[in-house]
């Protein structure tokens, strides 16, 4: 029992990731060769991708969106948990990335579960709306441009079925946004975010410090 939730790094990291996690082997591949790459911190922890999974095959989810795919490692964590005939959208705005994870998919065989858009990503969260794929979709994951945020909770909260769940990654932002003096755009538009969607009763909320932050906020 714990009045608190502990500081979880060095031994005791390395002590989950060898019992608690059970990473996939391609999963494992995508990760090492992500590793290498300048912007490798962009990427989810494993820990974070085997709780998303979780996540989908407790919900039965089918049809998923993902809002920021970097080299596809969330994007393939999600595809291997949805069952047969599931989708995931993965919307993103350059293949500079994306490419990268590509032929991981297709060695996973789950490339033809990935649905993966190329364009600003509000335009394509519009044209799916429009499309009347609104209370559609059972799970989005929101992890690309920080001041975006509110706009595609908007657009994706549409798109979600009630009882969906949304997924917010970074809402630490390394710890910044608890620091008032801090001067990272980026950690001040999500501390701004973070109080948004406290005070939003269309979401049930859960902020879990795994990763740099996850916010999981269910559709009432």
């Amino acid at each position: 029992m714990s009045t608190h939730t502990i500081d979880v790094s060095g031994r005791l990291r390395d002590y989950m990731l060898d019992v608690g996690v059970r990473e996939p082997a391609i999963l494992a591949e995508l990760r090492e060769a992500t590793q290498s790459h300048e912007m490798a911190r962009m990427q989810i922890s494993p820990e974070q991708g085997q709780l998303m999974q979780m996540l989908v095959r407790m919900m039965g989810a089918k049809n998923c969106i993902e809002v920021g795919t970097f080299t596809g490692y969330s994007a393939l964590a999600v595809a291997l948990a949805l069952p047969d005939g599931g989708r995931l959208v993965a919307c993103d705005v350059s293949t500079d990335y994306t490419d990268i994870g590509l032929p991981f998919w297709d060695k996973a065989g789950v490339a033809d579960k990935i649905d993966l858009r190329i364009a600003p990503a509000t335009e394509t969260l519009d044209a799916m709306i429009g499309a009347g794929e609104g209370g559609v979709y059972d799970f989005a994951f929101i992890d690309a441009d920080k001041p975006a945020y509110p706009d595609y909770f908007e657009r994706c909260l549409a798109l979600l079925r009630p009882g969906g769940v949304l997924g917010f990654d970074n809402v630490f932002m390394q710890g910044n946004v608890a620091d008032p003096e801090t001067s990272s755009e980026n950690a001040i538009a999500m501390r701004a975010f973070n109080a948004m969607l406290k005070d939003d009763a269309r979401v049930d909320i859960s902020m879990i410090p795994i990763g740099d932050g996850l916010t999981l906020a269910r559709k009432v």
